[in-house]
């Protein structure tokens, strides 16, 4: 499957019930296993973002879908990049034309 890192910022709404946050870290998995995806990884942040997922989703549909349904509710707004391995990444740059 292929791999995102979903980036999240929490709202005005998100730091204000900032002690619920591991919960709704819960609720954001679920809803990804939901979509047929998984995360792989989970970290808190500091600087321009507070938290993110490492995860893998069917397609980018399936990714955009688990990026709105995790921000509808209002907490965390989102930015969601593909990622791609080193073999992919290698793969992609072996296509170059000389």
């Amino acid at each position: 499957m292929p791999s995102y890192v979903m980036l999240f910022r929490f709202t005005e709404q998100g730091v204000r019930n900032i002690k619920d946050s591991p919960g709704r870290v819960e609720a954001a998995k679920k809803i990804c296993r939901d979509l047929g995806g998984e995360v792989k990884h989970f970290y808190g942040l500091m600087g321009s973002y507070d938290t993110l997922f490492i995860m893998e989703a069917p397609s980018d549909e399936a990714a955009v879908k688990m990026a709105a349904a995790i921000s509808i509710q209002g907490n965390v707004r989102t930015e969601t990049l593909r990622a791609f391995t080193e073999t992919e990444y290698r793969e992609l740059l072996s296509a170059l034309p000389s």
